[in-house]
């Protein structure tokens, strides 16, 4: 019952938002629903994974063997309670922004919500694809209807990217439902497959999934519609493209690419692993060119996606559960950097880093809550980040699954310098020195921006110091998706 209300509540409360007159109530409206989600997420935390309210399977189309079929595992709870905590965070922090046909923009918010949820909660493959394709297509037309003035060039080519990843993706679905027995789109069914499915075709199947995946992340090469795509967007939507969507491409690797197709995955593996730590290095040392501000968090966060992505092909228990701790982690960090950034723009109307100056002076708090989030997301001991990087890298350097690994681990190791120089050399010229024409009457944040940083600051240290509710909820999903890549634990 619990998977269903996470994802009938954003959906019905979508389709009322269409309906409303007010801007205002739109956008009340809008925050009611996302902390009514919020509350049910966190009662679907606290239930044990044995609980009949966990799961829920109806009839949806049998004469093509598919059900609706969501369950919540430690996965699939710490990602919808991501989702959860996200939405009302992004509307308290944007609050104040004001949209033409405010209750179109909520309504496909909340659309966005709903397919999201849907991804992370599906155990059918035919319904994996209707919400990925459910997520994606509502930010299709919020980017291009209030997004900045090349938005029209950015969504088509993220709509060209996305389409491709999921047309590859549903012929490698298809192909596989035809492949099983008894003919079904169920996550048994698939997971079964893994033995049937021959090398070849699973090694070509690999590709088909690793795609679609790799361009959700996104990784290089596939990565080029990020950087414009979250540049124009509204700020909220960027912080729903980077730190929510981004996740269903790693939650596709670790439910559907590698326990389906295990053999395609570890001939693979060294190639994949290969193009996550070149788009590491080449994203760092972009974002250290970059002057504007929401570009250079776009390429950080390729270079922090690329890791997670090695640690999967790395397949070992220390890596995946630093993947599945760390994807709450850079969510939560990276919406706190994207609100920073959406105070900066609105005070002073520029992300030019060379035109700031001295805001620390003028806007202590600020400051403050920026360095505790940016060095966060460098990793710094006592951080959110530091847990699951540290596990991460362990579980590199310990892997069998390439001969490659302690060159992944150093090259790996470099990028995280890189990031943490950009990241410095930000802070300084953004927070330090003197102020500037600009940013002379600079003020200091108000109470509710206070809050909800002070919010996100709070999870970043509680994490970081107490980790192990979250080590322990992931567990189990881990050894499941170990066990069907035949890996000895």
């Amino acid at each position: 019952m619990i998977p269903v209300l996470l994802i009938v509540i954003p959906l019905l409360s979508g389709l009322v938002s269409f309906m409303l007159k007010s801007s205002t109530g739109a956008k009340n409206w809008a925050l009611f629903s996302s902390i009514i989600t919020l509350i049910v997420s966190l009662i679907g935390l606290n239930l044990q994974k044995t609980s009949a309210y966990l799961q829920f399977d109806a009839s949806w189309l049998p004469g093509l063997g598919s059900s609706f079929a969501v369950g919540l595992d430690g996965m699939s709870k710490i990602l919808s309670f991501l989702t959860a905590l996200s939405f009302p965070v992004i509307f308290v922090a944007t609050y104040r922004d004001e949209y033409k046909n405010a209750n179109n923009f909520y309504a496909l918010m909340l659309l966005s919500q709903t397919g999201l949820m849907g991804v992370f909660l599906a155990n059918d493959a035919l319904l994996f694809y209707f919400f990925w394709e459910l997520a994606l297509i509502p930010v299709y037309f919020l980017c291009s209807i209030w997004g900045g003035e090349k938005r029209i060039q950015a969504t088509f080519k993220f709509f060209i990217y996305t389409f491709v990843g999921s047309l590859l993706m549903l012929v490698g679905l298809i192909y596989i439902y035809l492949k099983t027995p008894e003919h079904s789109f169920s996550l048994k069914a698939f997971y079964g497959m893994n033995q049937r499915l021959s090398g070849h075709d699973q090694s070509w199947l690999f590709w088909l999934f690793f795609i679609a995946f790799a361009i959700k992340m996104p990784i290089f090469p596939f990565h080029t519609w990020q950087p414009d795509t979250y540049e124009q967007s509204p700020t909220a939507v960027t912080m729903v493209l980077s730190g929510i969507m981004v996740k269903m491409g790693l939650f596709g690797l670790l439910r559907w690419l590698g326990p389906v197709v295990a053999t395609g995955t570890w001939v693979w593996g060294d190639t994949a692993s290969a193009l996550c730590i070149i788009g590491m290095i080449y994203a760092s040392l972009i974002a250290m060119q970059q002057d504007d501000l929401k570009r250079l968090i776009a390429y950080s966060s390729i270079a922090h996606i690329g890791l997670m992505c090695l640690a999967i092909f790395a397949t070992t228990q220390t890596g995946l559960q630093g993947v599945m701790i760390q994807m709450f982690n850079h969510g939560i960090n990276i919406i706190g950097l994207w609100i920073v950034v959406d105070l900066i723009e609105r005070q002073f109307h520029t992300r030019k880093i060379s035109e700031l100056g001295g805001l620390a002076q003028k806007a202590p708090s600020l400051a403050i809550m920026l360095v505790v989030v940016a060095l966060a997301n460098v990793a710094l001991p006592l951080t959110n980040a530091f847990v699951g990087e540290f596990l991460m890298f362990s579980g590199v350097y310990s892997s069998d699954a390439t001969k490659y690994n302690v060159v992944f681990t150093v090259v790996a190791g470099i990028s995280i310098i890189l990031s943490a120089i950009y990241t410095l050399n930000m802070i300084q010229k953004v927070f330090f020195g003197n102020t500037n024409a600009l940013t002379a009457n600079a003020k200091d944040i108000k109470l509710n921006e206070k809050i909800i940083l002070a919010v996100i600051i709070v999870a970043i240290l509680l994490i970081g110091v107490f980790p192990k509710p979250m080590l322990e909820m992931t567990k189990e999903s881990v050894d499941v998706i170990l066990a069907k890549m035949n890996i000895k634990l």
